[in-house]
């Protein structure tokens, strides 16, 4: 989704390399490294460097708690990157990626997807939010969760290496209520998974919703998302209104082009939406089991991801607001349908939206939700 806003501002900073570097730390030939990758408003950025047995790499970094590049084999051995991202921290405030603002890998938060006109009421008071794109609020508002900060604190045991981010939001933060502490943590491990565990809790009642903002393409960014065969389990979307957001109203995909539940090639789904992509579709998962919900492979790679997750929904969107302008300093080309995101979450619109699923973080209980990317070549 595209951010309206020009956060200009943002590029004012002062910028830095791969300054400094730790050994690295290997565990049951799994690794993991941490580099200075920048600096932003005096604090240090680092990058995380995640590898597990099978060749598959990961990196992070403390800024946005950001996924910048997954890099997997695909069935002939030769490694490739499959998702966007950037390999110099200053990429990330260049004028094209600001104003184009795609969010590449970032944790969203506090509230992912659009708040219908940038207001909702909570326990008898309005609340106003940032208004970021017109006049809606869009994932989290113009200084959310993905343009911070996050402290940072590495694990590694037999099982698998990783990071945890954590991040405090005080009360009125973009207009939310209540302090929120948040937490993600992502491991590798060497069946090559990478899981994100995310975990909060609010001195007030406040909405939150959190999810990973990772465009992928299997096959590497030769080519656009196209060919790529989908399989989605759900039997509904959350219908738009007229204004393009979600009321709560759900509609059955049976027999329409939305529908994923056989295997099929997403590219002809193009003939009847030829902008593609970006629609919320609603699981049957009341009791936050972490299940199945998405298989997504590509022939030409023999690469497959499959996304499981506790969430009750999640959007598929496949890019089309992504300019073509924008490319890693490889010159490895992205743009529009070049590639797509299972942003698992809760209801685009959710405080909005009475029967929307864990919408609202009660005070003082705590969020756990966790989604899994597992790739197989």
């Amino acid at each position: 989704m595209k951010n309206l806003v020009n956060l200009s501002i943002f590029a004012l900073l002062s910028l830095g390399g791969f300054t400094s570097c730790s050994p690295t730390k290997t565990t049951n030939k799994l690794s993991l490294e941490k580099t200075q990758f920048g600096e932003h408003n005096n604090a240090q950025v680092d990058l995380y460097t995640l590898k597990n047995s099978n060749n598959m790499t990961v990196k992070i970094t403390n800024y946005g708690a950001t996924v910048t590049n997954i890099i997997v084999p695909n069935k002939n051995g030769e490694l490739g990157s499959i998702t966007t991202g950037f390999d110099k921290f200053e990429s990330y405030f260049s004028d094209e990626y600001i104003q184009n603002s795609p969010y590449f890998g970032g944790t969203v938060g506090r509230y992912a997807s659009v708040i219908k006109n940038a207001e909702f009421a909570l326990n008898g008071t309005n609340y106003q939010l940032d208004k970021n794109m017109g006049d809606n609020h869009l994932h989290g508002g113009s200084i959310g969760f993905d343009r911070q900060v996050w402290q940072s604190d590495t694990i590694q045991n037999q099982e698998y290496v990783g990071v945890k981010f954590s991040l405090t939001s005080p009360d009125g933060d973009q207009g939310y209520p209540g302090n929120l502490k948040v937490s993600i943590e992502y491991q590798l491990n060497n069946k090559n998974e990478l899981s994100m565990h995310y975990t909060a809790t609010s001195d007030k009642d406040s909405p939150l919703s959190l999810t990973n903002h990772t465009y992928f393409n299997l096959n590497g960014f030769n080519s656009d998302i196209l060919d790529h065969k989908l399989q989605l389990f759900s039997e509904h979307i959350l219908k738009p209104d007229d204004s393009g957001i979600a009321n709560g109203e759900l509609v059955a995909v049976k027999n329409t082009v939305n529908d994923f539940n056989q295997n099929k090639r997403i590219g002809d789904a193009f003939s009847e939406l030829p902008m593609g992509f970006e629609h919320f579709y609603v699981f049957d998962n009341p009791n936050k089991q972490l299940q199945k919900v998405v298989i997504m492979s590509e022939a030409t790679s023999g690469r497959t991801l499959e996304v499981f997750t506790t969430e009750p929904s999640t959007l598929l969107y496949t890019g089309r607001y992504t300019s073509d302008n924008l490319a890693r300093e490889d010159g490895t080309q992205y743009g529009q349908f070049k590639g797509f995101c299972i942003e698992t979450s809760k209801y685009q619109n959710g405080p909005n939206i009475p029967t929307s699923p864990r919408s609202i973080l009660k005070a003082n209980q705590s969020y756990d939700e966790t989604t899994v990317y597992k790739l197989s070549w």
